[in-house]
């Protein structure tokens, strides 16, 4: 049976009456039927489909849907900005490290294979696409925002307590709504303390739920625990990992990136420190694993944007950091990227254009991201 209110808008929409619109549509509002429409301050009809899904109401223009409760979204001053007063670890970390003239992995052939050598490379981030943004999106705070408490769902005993300066307009993956891992980066841009969430969900008390969590110094070469996962599966950090827009704007990427691939192996190699599979054969890749674009690969062809993260392939290489689609390239959503060229690298580059890296010869320690 119709409620009452709902039946009048249902009868105002098929005589046509603007007016009878309008009033059905608020009284169905004001009586809190989720996922019809709302009414802004000046009166103008919006759509609210995303905040059903989080059980909240109808949310003003505007604001986004927290933890139950309509909010305005984080600032552009803020949200997508990685600190420039904070580095991706010391210069001597083994993100920062260039390997273009390390020993190719002896298993470099079965690993690509195993991934898929015709398998384009898939940009994983972009602008808006079908009214989502595309990527891990990034944020930094300042030193006074408050620490909530984070309560673990799934990896608890490994992850780090906290508590965690993560506010709760923080941009989520994938939307406040989106089913992806959704993924929380937040940098405190005083301390340049990273802290990441998987799976987070925001609370109606201000604090989080995730699967898990991990927090770390941007200044420093420390590890996770061995055999601690993280807010990713190798247990590494995912900020340092990411294409951002700005870097690419000026021309240039100093770190490694972070991709994922669906067959990877039940083990890990340094600097990784977890697994995400049980299949114990040796032609696929472990967690951690660093691959590198080809040194003769032509990228002439290519926009400078594009230049820019493939040369930042072929120097520094990327991480096999989680288990997902195949040579899957992360990077941080932005309104400023052209998601037609980002494809090109899809079409353009492939599997077999990739080497396996040999990285033993940096370790120091196990313990530490420090290379020699």
């Amino acid at each position: 049976m119709i409620a009452p209110r709902l039946h009048r808008l249902v009868r105002a929409v098929a005589t046509g009456t603007r007016r009878g619109v309008l009033q059905a549509a608020a009284g169905a509002i004001l009586a809190g039927a989720p996922g019809m429409l709302n009414l802004d301050a000046a009166g103008a009809v919006t759509s609210c489909k995303g905040c059903r899904r989080c059980g909240q109401k109808c949310c003003r223009a505007g604001t986004v849907c927290r933890g139950r409760r309509c909010v305005k979204p984080c600032s552009t001053a803020t949200c997508g900005r990685f600190p420039t007063s904070c580095s991706l670890f010391p210069a001597d970390n083994i993100w920062r490290t260039p390997i273009d003239t390390l020993p190719t992995h002896a298993k470099s052939v079965d690993y690509v294979d195993s991934i898929g050598p015709d398998t384009g490379l898939h940009p994983d981030f972009g602008s808006i696409f079908q009214g989502k943004p595309i990527g891990i999106p990034v944020a930094s705070v300042h030193g006074s925002q408050k620490r909530v408490k984070i309560r673990f769902t799934e990896f608890g005993d490994e992850s780090d307590p906290g508590p965690y300066p993560i506010p709760l307009d923080a941009p989520i993956e994938g939307g406040p709504c989106g089913g992806s891992d959704r993924h929380v980066l937040v940098v405190d841009e005083e301390t340049c303390v990273l802290y990441e969430l998987y799976d987070a969900r925001p609370r109606r008390d201000g604090g989080w739920n995730a699967g898990s969590g991990a927090i770390f110094d941007l200044n420093s070469n420390a590890l996770r625990q061995n055999g601690d996962t993280s807010a990713d599966a190798a247990g590494l950090p995912i900020l340092p990992g990411l294409v951002r827009f700005e870097e690419v704007q000026a021309g240039v990427i100093e770190h490694a990136l972070r991709f994922t691939a669906e067959p990877t192996q039940g083990a890990f190699v340094w600097p990784a420190r977890h697994e995400a599979s049980a299949d114990t054969n040796p032609k696929l890749p472990p967690l951690g694993q660093r691959f590198r674009l080809k040194a003769d690969f032509d990228v002439d062809s290519f926009s400078s944007e594009n230049k820019t993260i493939l040369t930042a392939l072929k120097t520094y290489g990327m991480f096999l950091a989680d288990n997902g689609g195949d040579w899957f390239l992360s990077g941080v959503p932005d309104p400023r990227w052209d998601n037609d060229e980002l494809h090109k690298l899809q079409t353009g580059v492939h599997g077999r254009d990739f080497d396996a890296v040999d990285c033993s010869s940096l370790m120091v320690d196990e313990d530490s991201g420090q290379v020699a």
